[in-house]
């Protein structure tokens, strides 16, 4: 379960402004906790090497070993390769070389899942010792016993008719996310932590944002009418709407107002893979307002721009990625570093003394 990172960033606040010693910009903080839980997370190998080496409690909730791989078990996964890391892709579909998936930190095992029944892990071995094993008959790699080199980041898989992308499957510790505490502006110009989720190639779930993007808004040219209509649930495969584009799962609402103009467009699902460049135009043959004799119309455009996208945007959160239990560590190394940012060299002391205890409580 991941750290709720406006739950850290007030407390950070909350403790820095206690005694009026300064502020932490929601830019520095996305910075500094990104920083933070990189050290954490890396931090937990050395302790499941150390404590692996000191006889271990078989209590429940007692064992650091076990308590310590719950730990890295946030950042656990496997990549089916569903889309094909190859290395060689689509213009050789028989090469042996596959891609580790860009996430990877460490590398755990690779098995190969074929249709059948079996899946045996494949043996990674070196160089030396792949050059020996295939100078033998009895121990020649086979798809009942396949064996892999990994080098340049990507798993070179013997015997070499191994080469389906959907039959790899790599199981390894993935990084974690660069944190993020998104926010918008408030009437009295304060910052608003936003509760939805970034989506590194989605839209942002906040009003009227589409709007922005529109080159062309009118549906019919402008007059009068008694009512104005609103579209729900519309997507990038509704009729009249035509998308240019590689993304997916865009839903969005439309209102049209009396005098034929697009007056609202609001994201309601982010969706996937949009990128800058992308187009969608509503035809005003579909989409108008019921008034007697409209005069000609002409079709809205929307042009994706960089901040049409959550990335040119300071909209959406990225929650910590670390396991609970480091909620208190992670606060107080962000404490550690805003010292340093604002220089007051009694946070640091106090941070670090915090620190120390911990250390050693976790240590004896």
């Amino acid at each position: 379960m991941a750290i709720n990172v406006d739950t850290v960033y007030k407390t950070v606040l909350l403790i820095l402004n206690k005694e009026q010693r300064g502020y932490m910009t929601p830019d520095e903080f996305n910075k500094i906790g990104t920083q933070v839980q990189r050290e954490l997370f890396e931090k937990c190998f050395e302790d499941l090497n150390q404590q692996v080496r000191v006889p271990q409690t078989d209590m429940d909730y007692a064992d650091r070993v076990a308590a310590t791989d719950e730990k890295i078990a946030e950042f656990k996964t496997e990549s089916n390769q569903l889309i094909a890391e190859k290395a060689i892709g689509v213009t050789n579909p028989t090469s042996n070389t596959f891609t580790v998936p860009s996430e990877l930190y460490k590398l755990g095992s690779v098995t190969y899942e074929p249709s059948s029944n079996i899946y045996p892990e494949i043996q990674r071995l070196g160089r030396s010792e792949f050059y020996n094993i295939r100078k033998a008959p009895l121990t020649t790699p086979t798809k009942d016993f396949p064996v892999y080199l990994y080098e340049d980041n990507k798993c070179i898989i013997y015997p070499k008719d191994i080469t389906n992308v959907d039959d790899i499957k790599m199981q390894y510790v993935k990084k974690p996310n660069d944190i993020r505490w998104g926010y918008y502006v408030g009437s009295q110009g304060q910052y608003i932590f936003d509760t939805n989720p970034f989506v590194e190639t989605g839209l942002p779930k906040q009003p009227n944002w589409l709007l922005n993007s529109l080159l062309d808004n009118f549906i019919t040219e402008p007059q009068t009418s008694s009512e104005s209509i609103t579209y729900t649930g519309l997507t990038t495969s509704s009729s009249g709407i035509t998308y240019v584009g590689n993304g997916s799962g865009l839903v969005f609402d439309m209102t049209i107002d009396a005098t034929g103009v697009i007056s609202d467009l609001t994201v309601t699902s982010p969706g996937l893979g949009y990128a800058v460049g992308d187009s969608i135009t509503i035809s005003f043959t579909t989409y108008q307002i019921p008034v007697p004799n409209p005069g000609p119309g002409r079709d809205a455009l929307i042009q994706f721009q960089q901040n049409t996208l959550y990335p040119g945007t300071t909209f959406g959160n990225i929650e910590f990625g670390l396991h609970t239990s480091e909620q208190t560590e992670a606060i107080l190394n962000i404490l550690l570093y805003a010292g340093i940012v604002i220089r007051d060299p009694q946070i640091v002391q106090a941070a670090q003394s915090e620190l120390q205890q911990d250390k050693q409580n976790e240590k004896s």
